[in-house]
């Protein structure tokens, strides 16, 4: 227990930029003192010590405002930057190295007995907020954005994000576990290829047009683009790339 006492407390200098010194960390880290508090609660859990556990879990709970329950096995070198808010139930288990940010709940789903709480892998990073719920497996080296809902299993070396957590494959992509600012936006993407397909008709009529110009045809286009039937006049835009959607692609106030 003890190496993985001083591993836990390493981990916060290697991941935190603004740990400066040994009694900053010990004093002034609810992450780190949550698990203190849980490895001393486990131990007891595990040789069948009644009450006494719980106890322990909610005084720590009252203190850092990190709820673990006693069952929950936790690997060495995991780091639980601010805390606040952050639920791990009674049979998740989170693998070494793991980052977990404020807000994350690893719970279940139900009132269903045995294993019904999430298993991390090694190196996972679960954004502020995230919740991954239920009997999943998350793999290993896995990204998790802030504030998605994970409810199924997630393979290893992937990102998942979004309501429910799609995920997104980063292959051969080696991603520093802080770079936050890395997590693709699928949904923008998505928007920018149906922009491209609508632009890209759009053109495709235009052009129809102009070849059929001599003939009765660009009545009937000029119907379908919206110009009441007029040849002469072009096809309204759509403003597709309008201030507020391009502010959208480019992520503005993301």
């Amino acid at each position: 227990m003890l190496s993985t006492l001083i591993a836990d407390f390493r981990i916060i200098f290697e991941r935190d930029p603004a740990a400066r010194n040994w009694l900053e960390v010990l004093f002034c880290y609810p992450g780190l003192q949550a698990l203190l508090f849980h490895r001393l609660a486990h131990w007891l859990y595990n040789i069948g010590i009644p009450f006494i556990p719980r106890l322990i879990s909610h005084i720590a709970r009252f203190l850092t405002g990190i709820e673990i329950h006693p069952g929950a096995q936790i690997g060495k070198s995991v780091f639980i930057d601010h805390g606040m808010g952050v639920v791990i139930g009674e049979t998740a288990i989170v693998g070494d190295y793991a980052l977990i940010y404020q807000g994350v709940t690893l719970g279940g789903t139900g009132k269903e007995s045995g294993k019904r709480h999430p298993t991390l892998g090694e190196n996972v990073v679960v954004g502020a907020g995230a919740k991954v719920l239920g009997n999943i497996h998350i793999g290993n080296n896995v990204r998790i954005g802030a504030g998605s809902v994970v409810l199924r299993d997630v393979p290893s070396n992937c990102t998942v994000v979004g309501v429910p957590g799609r995920i997104i494959y980063r292959s051969g992509v080696r991603v520093a576990p802080l770079e936050h600012n890395n997590l693709p936006d699928s949904e923008a993407e998505v928007i920018r290829a149906l922009v491209d397909r609508i632009e890209l008709l759009e053109q495709q009529m235009q052009a129809l047009q102009e070849i059929q110009s001599g003939r009765e045809t660009p009545v009937l286009l000029g119907t379908l683009a919206g110009n009441n039937g007029n040849p002469s006049q072009p096809a309204p835009h759509c403003h597709i790339k309008d201030k507020v959607i391009q502010e959208f692609l480019d992520g503005a106030g993301i």
